[in-house]
């Protein structure tokens, strides 16, 4: 009742405003034209009239305010007109507080998109990019902002992924190999959704192929590493148990069986020593190992695999302490050791030398004068298996995993392993630690001694 009121008051208002004034209208007439007909229409008309301009200029200015920007408030007049304005300007007040609160959250969704590792892209049923993640973007070379809009299949025109899109079978994903550079694989999902648009999703699995690789690799070498000297010893016990032997021939098959049985030892220990380094914490930087103690048994353990055959020199005068595991330490800087005996000639040198570097880490250089490496096996030495020379290697007793552990013991105590070498020439491998992981003897806190080496 009090809305009809406020709307109707002011129009009976303006009625009587405008009965009033055909009034005076009608009186005005009646004195320069007594005709009582005419003098009365025209008051009526000039009341109508006054009525529908009034109503006009209302009309004209909520117009102007719907066609404009809407940003100032509507028109405030009174009655039916000033109603309607306002309850129109509620209602566009009321809407662009719902389009803020659904924008908000449109630029939450893509932004948690955004965070996703994998690339999003929608596409609608034209197959047009309606948006682009970035790193939808970095998997197919796209741009977010200029791209848009632009069919996909005219930007990537991989064979591959054209098909796919155009089969439309999107139960397996497409695999893509090199898609965006060499040694790059691309997963890519598609999923179809509201009238035929498509919701593709790629996924960089390049370390997960790797990791498979290597996987099927290791399989493949430890079956073929193991294989090769239990064939040995099978025809060997078939050679003892079918033929009558000497005791020098018998004597020469228990030698070379007990060689193939030692390989396969080392063999399985080296693998265990990979798992445990995989597979344990890393060391804590808070337990000290004397260095002189680890280079005095590393010499030892030298100069009895070379001897006599090489000038071994192993600088054991450092009172250097570093912070790790120690069996890991000796075995990283014995496997390093090891090569050098097994790869330089009688008569070569071998050479084991500490340093500290200006920033407080540390080096640990083997380097030896033996046969050296060429220069485009360095980047695989520390593959699993991998051999310059298999069949130098093997008869020198290698497994083809020393390197591999020398990387991960010096990589779990934060450092980083370092190859040069030239064929003929020798080689040099360093070991650098971080200086968290380096002190002075004179540097230990009181009360507190280094760990003796355990013999």
């Amino acid at each position: 009742m009090s809305d009809t009121f406020s709307w109707l008051i002011p129009r009976l208002l303006l009625g009587l405003l405008a009965a009033l004034v055909g009034a005076l209208v009608f009186w005005w007439t009646w004195h320069w034209l007594p005709m009582p007909l005419v003098t009365a229409a025209i008051s009526v008309v000039t009341a109508v009239w006054i009525t529908l301009l009034a109503d006009a200029w209302r009309v004209r200015r909520l117009m102007s305010w719907l066609k404009g920007p809407m940003q100032m408030g509507a028109p405030r007049d009174a009655g039916l007109y000033g109603e309607m304005a306002y309850r129109i300007e509620r209602a566009v007040r009321a809407r662009d507080k719902a389009i803020a609160r659904e924008q908000d959250r449109l630029e939450q969704f893509l932004t948690a998109i955004e965070a996703s590792p994998n690339g999003v892209l929608l596409l609608d049923a034209q197959d047009h990019i309606e948006w682009c993640s970035r790193v939808a973007a970095e998997h197919f070379s796209l741009d977010p902002q200029r791209d848009l809009r632009q069919r996909i299949t005219n930007l990537v025109r991989m064979p591959a992924f054209v098909n796919y899109l155009q089969a439309g079978s999107f139960a397996d994903p497409l695999v893509m190999h090199n898609a965006r550079g060499p040694g790059m694989t691309l997963a890519v999902y598609v999923r179809s959704y509201a009238e035929g648009a498509r919701l593709v999703i790629s996924q960089d699995i390049t370390e997960r192929e790797r990791a498979d690789a290597m996987r099927r690799d290791f399989v493949a070498n430890v079956s073929h590493e193991i294989r090769t000297p239990l064939t040995v010893l099978s025809g060997f016990i078939e050679t003892m148990s079918s033929l009558p032997l000497t005791e020098a021939e018998r004597q020469r098959v228990f030698h070379l069986m007990q060689q193939q049985t030692n390989r396969m030892q080392t063999l399985v220990a080296d693998l265990l020593t990979l798992a445990q380094l995989e597979g344990s914490p890393r060391p804590a930087p808070d337990h000290w190992v004397a260095l002189d103690g680890l280079l005095a048994r590393i010499a030892a353990d030298a100069a009895a695999l070379s001897a006599g055959r090489h000038r071994i020199e192993v600088l054991s005068d450092t009172h250097v302490e570093l912070a790790g595991r120690e069996a890991e330490l000796l075995s990283a800087v014995t496997n390093l050791v090891s090569n050098a005996v097994r790869y330089t000639p009688a008569g070569g040198d071998i050479k084991v030398q500490w340093r500290v570097l200006n920033d407080g880490a540390g080096e640990l250089c083997v380097s030896d004068t033996g046969i050296g490496i060429a220069r485009e096996h360095l980047p695989r030495l520390t593959e699993r298996f991998y051999r310059v020379d298999g069949s130098r290697s093997r008869e020198t007793g290698g497994t083809g995993l020393g390197l591999s552990i020398v990387k991960h013991v010096v990589q779990r105590h934060g450092g980083e392993l370092q190859v040069s070498s030239e064929p003929g020439q020798g080689s040099c491998f360093k070991l650098l630690l971080p200086a968290v992981r380096v002190r002075l003897q004179s540097e230990a806190p009181l009360g507190v001694e280094a760990a003796t080496p355990q013999v």
